[in-house]
């Protein structure tokens, strides 16, 4: 057998502390994770790695997941592919935002001019001071690179084997132009779409909010019974927990077979309090469990009231702005002199408290029957809002991703089993997701830290635009700012006079951006060379929640502008849950920040608790995990120091012995399986079967071949085969651990070796079957289980280990005596036993010791 290694150096006292900043430091200076750009596509791997958002700190979900990734990057690399393995900031959109607002006191106000001296107050007053658009802007810009300073220094002290040199941001120059150019792709190829219609409307952040940035929150409400009017007096009773929106009445709807409304199918109804006349109609989504069976359709309650509006095509009677509250003038319906005099009362009111006076008038005039009746009932919010969510009328632009689209539709399920599923279970929420969707994406919103949509639009003589014929840049000029900048053959003066021009004022979702991570970190537009390397990308990490969001927007933009999957596998990782198996999460104020674990248990003991939460699993926060994956580290640093105790193997050195070779034998079953499961980016198997074996390994192989490794059996070729034997099972077990503990494998390897751990070849299992010659794996087994039955004894006669055992009885079958033969000689010395008596008997082999 032949060593290439140079033996360095071991220390006298192995340790853990430090190791992070010796050798995250070192990495950088030799380029150890610099990506090779001159390799083929067949040769890279490349990872579309998640972009955390920039809006103040890493939680320990974080750390959890990228470790993932990471361990990942790091196998590919040893497997000799060149692994593409950059670091965005997702720096824009609301989270950037609300910081800012929060942390320098201040608000946007775009009406504003720039101030080029504006500096921010040192302490935030009560009232934030409004600023220009420009102004925050740059505020936004200042403290997304603070926050980027301290994930960058996060993610290099957790080992993550991360091309520094190539970081993006999906606000900056490359990215802003990337997602102007393929959304200007999408609109001339008819992708992108404006439609002025009924959107989802959060009142506090005044934006647009898309159905991928829903989710339902239990929130008390009451059922009040309100009584409609027909011609002949009757009276038509329907439950709502909205009567605010009463004005806003379109109609009322019943399922077409419920018997008690077939008569009044056709017919029509006044309002209540405002006397409007509705027609009464049939739609299939009608329950007639709910309340009592007929509902007010109104414009816009919630999205049901859209449906029924849009296929029953009734008219349109918006009551709710922007701001939440309601318009000062009311709606198209409300001519009567009684209707206009009480919606006058509703004006400018909160929706709250337009219940209470709508309430109040129905009491006074007897249309109300009894009293509310409270239930709890889902209601939609903006995942980061604080109020439920509004509809409004606005124009807003939308990307077609099948949700009107059948065909669209299927294609973008056939893409999804394209994509090879890591656990292949996640697959039904992407199908479910896209079966369910009920609208295109809208990709505009009203904010300010954002990709601007990259348009303007032509004022005729009266000053009115024409959105039909919008004003599109010419794309070697991305990326542009329509707010601050004018359209070719247009002087800025002209801006917002009659003949000239306005720009588009709303930005695009985060996730349109987002959306394009593969683009961007491949530069797409800038470095076509690179991009040709590096996509479709190998591998999308990242977590099961935003499947429906980051994962299926990526593959909508692939699809329509490569018709390609973006890359080849999707890895999902679960949540991180905290003792009381609920998810960790910022807004819910229960996550541990990952500095302090980092420093109290060291990375590789934090990766190591991380790495062992399965694939797509939600994994409880521990630190007895992590002390465990401490004592392994230490262990592994200890068992080095063993191994190399015995200085250089001889080149002529062989594994002769049965026992070594058995050892062997059964690494080499632990590196099949270790590969196996890392090639189904299953990480956490990877590391539970090679830590399996290395606890065998250190527990029962080193204290059965130890006296034979020091030389003490008077055989020169047995002590030769251990030191072997030894030397390989170290240099193997240091490479299975790499992808998980960076740190302690390369200070391990670092005391003999030349070069990074991280850059050896992969453990291949012929090499140590071939060493092992066929011999029976199940020999280390034998042996380990003679020597526990000896420890046994002298544990429970209380005697020191050291003490010599007079006679040990074996009992077993004749093939168990057989292997024990072939290993007795290093059992008798582990054991300090005389005299061995064997003994062919039924059953499990047994072990009779006399002190």
């Amino acid at each position: 057998m032949t060593f290439t290694h140079r033996r360095t150096g071991v220390p006298e006292k192995p340790s853990l502390e430090g190791l992070e900043a010796k050798w995250s430091r070192r990495w950088d200076e030799q380029g150890v994770f610099v990506f090779d750009r001159s390799k083929t596509r067949g040769q890279v791997f490349s990872i579309d790695t998640p972009p955390p958002t920039v809006s103040g700190s890493l939680h320990v979900g974080h750390v959890f997941s990228y470790t993932h990734t990471d361990a990942i990057a790091r196998y590919q690399r040893m497997l000799g592919k060149e692994v593409f393995y950059p670091m965005g900031w997702d720096d824009n959109g609301l989270p950037t935002e609300r910081r800012v607002q929060n942390y320098y006191g201040v608000r946007c106000d775009p009406a504003l001019p720039y101030d080029p001296g504006f500096t921010p107050p040192t302490t935030p007053g009560k009232q934030q001071i409004p600023i220009s658009r420009n102004n925050f802007i740059e505020l936004c810009e200042q403290l997304a690179a603070e926050d980027e300073k301290a994930f960058e220094d996060l993610w290099r002290r957790l080992g993550l084997s991360v091309d520094w040199t190539r970081t993006y941001q999906t606000i900056d120059s490359e990215a802003r132009a990337t997602s102007q150019f393929a959304f200007l792709n999408n609109l001339a190829r008819g992708e992108a779409y404006m439609a002025e219609a009924p959107t989802l409307w959060d009142v506090t952040f005044r934006t647009a909010v898309a159905q991928a940035e829903l989710e339902d929150r239990d929130r008390p409400a009451a059922y009040h019974r309100l009584a409609f009017h027909q011609a002949d007096g009757r009276r038509v009773a329907i439950e709502t927990t909205r009567p605010e929106l009463l004005p806003a009445c379109v109609a009322l709807v019943a399922h077409p077979d419920d018997e008690r409304y077939q008569d009044l199918f056709g017919s029509t109804v006044r309002t209540p309090a405002f006397g409007v006349e509705v027609p009464i109609v049939a739609h299939k989504l009608a329950d007639p469990e709910k309340g009592s069976g007929i509902a007010m359709v109104c414009t816009f309650g919630d999205i049901t009231d859209v449906t029924w509006w849009r296929e029953l095509q009734l008219e349109t009677r918006p009551v709710i702005g922007w701001d939440g509250r309601f318009t000062a003038e009311p709606p198209v319906g409300l001519d009567s002199e009684e209707a206009r005099a009480a919606y006058a009362q509703l004006a400018g009111a909160t929706a709250h408290t337009a219940r209470e006076r709508v309430v109040a008038m129905l009491r006074a005039s007897g249309e109300m029957e009894g009293e509310p009746r409270p239930i709890t009932h889902a209601v939609k919010f903006f995942e980061k809002g604080d109020k439920p969510l509004e509809i409004v009328t606005t124009r807003q632009w939308y990307l077609r991703n099948g949700g009107r689209d059948i065909p669209l539709r299927e294609e973008l399920l056939q893409r999804g089993r394209e994509l090879v599923w890591h656990p292949e279970h996640m697959r039904v929420r992407y199908e479910n997701w896209v079966s369910g969707l009920n609208g295109d994406w809208l990709v505009s919103r009203q904010r300010f830290f954002g990709v601007p949509i990259p348009l303007w639009y032509p004022l005729d003589g009266d000053g009115n635009p024409d959105y039909n014929k919008p004003i599109v840049p010419d794309t070697a000029l991305l990326p542009v700012d329509p707010s601050a900048e004018a359209p070719a053959a247009y002087a800025e003066e002209q801006r917002g006079k009659p003949d000239g021009f306005i720009g588009d004022p709303d930005v695009m979702d985060t996730w349109a951006t987002s959306s394009l991570t593969p683009q961007i970190a491949g530069r797409w537009l800038k470095d076509p060379d690179l991009f040709e390397r590096v996509f479709p990308m190998d591998m999308r990490p990242q977590a099961h929640e935003i499947i429906r969001t980051w994962l299926f927007s990526t593959v909508v933009r692939a699809h329509a502008e490569h018709g390609v999957l973006p890359w080849e596998h999707a890895t999902i990782s679960g949540w991180i849950l905290d003792p009381d198996r609920k998810k960790m999460s910022k807004s819910k104020g229960n996550v541990v920040t990952p500095a302090d674990l980092l420093v109290q248990h060291g990375s590789d003991a934090v990766r190591y608790w991380a790495a062992s939460g399965r694939p797509g699993t939600d994994t409880a926060f521990d630190i007895g995990q992590m002390k465990v994956g401490r004592r392994l580290a230490m262990k592994i640093l200890n068992a080095s120091k063993f191994v190399l105790s015995f200085g250089d193997v001889p080149e002529a050195a062989e594994v002769t012995e049965p026992l070594d070779r058995a050892m062997l034998a059964e690494l080499a079953a632990t590196v099949d399986e270790a590969t196996a499961a890392f090639e189904d980016f299953n990480y956490a198997r990877a590391l539970e079967r090679t830590e399996q074996f290395f606890w065998r390994f250190c527990d029962d192989y080193l204290e059965l071949v130890k006296t034979r490794a020091y030389g003490e059996h008077d055989d020169a070729a047995g002590t030769g085969s251990a030191r072997a034997a030894l030397m390989t099972a170290h240099d193997t077990l240091l490479r299975l651990f790499a992808p998980i503990l960076p740190f302690v494998t390369e200070e391990a390897w670092s005391w003999r070796a030349e070069g990074s751990v991280h850059h050896a070849a992969w453990p291949a299992a012929d090499e140590l079957r071939q060493i092992a010659a066929g011999v029976d794996g199940e020999l280390l087994a034998t042996a380990a289980d003679v020597i526990a039955a000896v420890r046994k004894a002298k544990s429970e006669a209380q005697v020191s280990m050291r003490t010599d055992v007079a006679r040990a009885v074996i009992s077993g079958s004749r093939a168990a005596l057989d292997r024990f033969a072939l290993v007795h000689a290093d059992v008798r010395a582990a054991g300090r036993i005389g005299a061995v008596d064997q003994q062919v008997a039924d059953g499990t082999l047994t072990v009779q010791v006399s002190l």
